[in-house]
Protein backbone atom coordinates (compact mmCIF):
# COMPACT_ATOMS: atom_id res chain seq x y z
CA UNK A 1 0.00 0.00 0.00
CA UNK A 2 1.03 3.53 -0.81
CA UNK A 3 2.48 6.18 1.52
CA UNK A 4 -0.17 7.94 0.69
CA UNK A 5 -2.90 5.31 0.60
CA UNK A 6 -1.90 4.63 4.16
CA UNK A 7 -2.05 8.48 5.32
CA UNK A 8 -5.50 8.46 4.20
CA UNK A 9 -6.51 4.68 5.82
CA UNK A 10 -5.20 6.38 8.69
CA UNK A 11 -6.95 9.62 8.41
CA UNK A 12 -10.04 7.64 7.78
CA UNK A 13 -10.02 5.41 11.06
CA UNK A 14 -9.29 8.48 12.89
CA UNK A 15 -12.40 10.36 11.96
CA UNK A 16 -14.34 6.57 12.24
CA UNK A 17 -12.97 6.88 16.09
CA UNK A 18 -13.73 9.66 16.89
CA UNK A 19 -17.28 9.22 15.06
CA UNK A 20 -17.65 6.29 17.77
CA UNK A 21 -16.96 8.08 20.28
CA UNK A 22 -19.66 10.57 19.94
CA UNK A 23 -22.29 8.01 19.10
CA UNK A 24 -21.35 6.19 22.18
CA UNK A 25 -21.47 9.75 24.40
CA UNK A 26 -25.07 10.55 22.59
CA UNK A 27 -26.73 7.23 23.59
CA UNK A 28 -27.86 7.20 20.51
CA UNK A 29 -27.65 3.33 20.97
CA UNK A 30 -29.26 2.19 16.94
CA UNK A 31 -27.08 4.24 15.46
CA UNK A 32 -24.10 3.01 17.55
CA UNK A 33 -25.37 -0.29 16.45
CA UNK A 34 -24.98 0.37 13.16
CA UNK A 35 -21.19 1.81 13.74
CA UNK A 36 -20.23 -0.57 15.11
CA UNK A 37 -21.25 -3.17 13.01
CA UNK A 38 -19.81 -1.26 10.12
CA UNK A 39 -16.48 -1.05 11.98
CA UNK A 40 -16.46 -4.67 11.98
CA UNK A 41 -17.05 -5.21 8.59
CA UNK A 42 -14.30 -2.59 7.22
CA UNK A 43 -11.94 -4.43 9.85
CA UNK A 44 -12.87 -7.95 8.03
CA UNK A 45 -12.13 -5.52 4.51
CA UNK A 46 -8.82 -4.73 5.74
CA UNK A 47 -7.68 -7.10 7.43
CA UNK A 48 -5.83 -8.50 3.92
CA UNK A 49 -3.63 -5.28 4.27
CA UNK A 50 -3.36 -4.46 7.53
CA UNK A 51 -4.24 -7.53 9.87
CA UNK A 52 -6.54 -7.98 12.49
CA UNK A 53 -8.59 -5.05 14.24
CA UNK A 54 -7.04 -1.98 11.47
CA UNK A 55 -9.15 0.36 12.88
CA UNK A 56 -8.44 0.08 16.58
CA UNK A 57 -4.67 -0.23 15.68
CA UNK A 58 -4.60 2.70 13.66
CA UNK A 59 -6.15 4.70 16.42
CA UNK A 60 -3.98 3.37 18.92
CA UNK A 61 -0.90 5.22 17.36
CA UNK A 62 0.63 8.81 18.29
CA UNK A 63 -2.31 10.97 17.77
CA UNK A 64 -0.45 13.65 19.46
CA UNK A 65 -0.32 17.29 17.31
CA UNK A 66 3.50 15.88 17.36
CA UNK A 67 2.96 12.34 15.94
CA UNK A 68 0.17 13.35 13.19
CA UNK A 69 2.75 16.18 12.22
CA UNK A 70 5.31 13.98 11.97
CA UNK A 71 4.13 11.22 10.01
CA UNK A 72 2.22 13.87 7.82
CA UNK A 73 5.39 15.56 7.06
CA UNK A 74 7.61 12.21 6.20
CA UNK A 75 4.93 10.77 4.51
CA UNK A 76 4.43 13.68 2.15
CA UNK A 77 8.40 14.74 1.56
CA UNK A 78 9.24 10.92 0.91
CA UNK A 79 7.75 12.02 -2.44
CA UNK A 80 10.73 14.98 -3.22
CA UNK A 81 12.96 12.41 -5.36
CA UNK A 82 10.30 11.22 -7.55
CA UNK A 83 8.76 14.80 -7.48
CA UNK A 84 12.34 16.03 -8.90
CA UNK A 85 12.72 12.62 -11.88
CA UNK A 86 9.45 14.61 -13.12
CA UNK A 87 11.04 17.86 -13.72
CA UNK A 88 14.02 17.02 -15.33
CA UNK A 89 16.07 19.88 -16.17
CA UNK A 90 14.17 22.26 -14.20
CA UNK A 91 16.46 24.30 -11.78
CA UNK A 92 16.89 22.17 -8.25
CA UNK A 93 16.17 25.20 -6.20
CA UNK A 94 12.83 25.75 -8.29
CA UNK A 95 11.98 21.94 -8.21
CA UNK A 96 12.19 21.75 -4.16
CA UNK A 97 10.53 24.91 -3.81
CA UNK A 98 7.29 24.28 -6.25
CA UNK A 99 7.19 20.59 -4.54
CA UNK A 100 7.04 22.68 -0.66
CA UNK A 101 4.55 24.91 -2.21
CA UNK A 102 2.40 21.91 -3.74
CA UNK A 103 2.65 19.55 -0.30
CA UNK A 104 1.82 23.03 1.54
CA UNK A 105 -1.31 23.20 -0.66
CA UNK A 106 -2.15 20.08 -0.16
CA UNK A 107 -1.88 20.44 3.49
CA UNK A 108 -3.74 23.13 3.56
CA UNK A 109 -7.09 21.73 1.81
CA UNK A 110 -6.80 18.79 3.64
CA UNK A 111 -6.55 20.54 6.66
CA UNK A 112 -9.90 22.49 5.57
CA UNK A 113 -11.65 19.32 4.99
CA UNK A 114 -10.45 17.78 8.70
CA UNK A 115 -11.94 20.93 10.19
CA UNK A 116 -15.42 20.61 7.94
CA UNK A 117 -15.49 16.66 9.30
CA UNK A 118 -15.05 17.71 12.75
CA UNK A 119 -17.71 20.75 12.82
CA UNK A 120 -19.74 18.50 11.30
CA UNK A 121 -19.21 15.92 13.78
CA UNK A 122 -19.76 18.70 16.14
CA UNK A 123 -16.34 18.07 17.72
CA UNK A 124 -14.35 20.73 16.99
CA UNK A 125 -14.01 22.49 19.92
CA UNK A 126 -11.65 23.16 23.07
CA UNK A 127 -8.34 20.51 22.72
CA UNK A 128 -8.97 19.29 19.35
CA UNK A 129 -9.36 22.69 17.66
CA UNK A 130 -6.05 24.12 19.74
CA UNK A 131 -4.65 20.36 18.57
CA UNK A 132 -5.70 20.49 14.98
CA UNK A 133 -3.69 24.09 14.62
CA UNK A 134 -0.57 23.11 17.14
CA UNK A 135 -0.46 20.05 14.19
CA UNK A 136 -0.73 22.20 11.58
CA UNK A 137 2.01 25.02 12.91
CA UNK A 138 4.63 21.75 13.13
CA UNK A 139 3.59 20.48 9.88
CA UNK A 140 4.54 23.78 8.08
CA UNK A 141 7.75 24.03 10.30
CA UNK A 142 8.25 20.75 9.39
CA UNK A 143 7.95 21.84 5.65
CA UNK A 144 10.10 24.75 6.21
CA UNK A 145 12.83 22.99 7.96
CA UNK A 146 13.21 19.95 4.90
CA UNK A 147 13.08 23.00 2.10
CA UNK A 148 16.44 24.73 4.38
CA UNK A 149 17.93 20.77 4.52
CA UNK A 150 17.72 19.87 1.01
CA UNK A 151 18.18 23.51 -0.46
CA UNK A 152 21.01 23.44 -2.98
CA UNK A 153 24.55 24.46 -1.96
CA UNK A 154 25.59 27.92 -4.07
CA UNK A 155 29.10 28.28 -4.82
CA UNK A 156 30.34 31.70 -5.22
CA UNK A 157 33.47 32.60 -7.09
CA UNK A 158 35.69 33.39 -3.91
CA UNK A 159 34.08 29.83 -2.32
CA UNK A 160 35.26 27.91 -5.66
CA UNK A 161 38.43 29.54 -5.46
CA UNK A 162 39.30 29.11 -2.07
CA UNK A 163 38.50 25.43 -2.55
CA UNK A 164 41.06 25.22 -5.90
CA UNK A 165 43.46 26.68 -3.63
CA UNK A 166 42.87 24.08 -0.58
CA UNK A 167 42.96 21.47 -3.43
CA UNK A 168 46.12 22.46 -5.08
CA UNK A 169 48.22 22.91 -1.14
CA UNK A 170 46.75 19.04 -0.88
CA UNK A 171 48.19 17.70 -4.13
Amino acid sequence: MSPVAKAKAEFNASVVQASLSVSIKSSNEPMSMVLKTALTGINEALKGDFGDDAIQNATSQDNTPEGTAGRIVSLSTAFYEAYKQQHPGQDESQTLNDFVNTLKKGVDQGFKEAREVLQGLNVLNGDISSNIDKTYDLVQKGFDDFLAAHQPQQTTPSTDARNDSNRAKAA
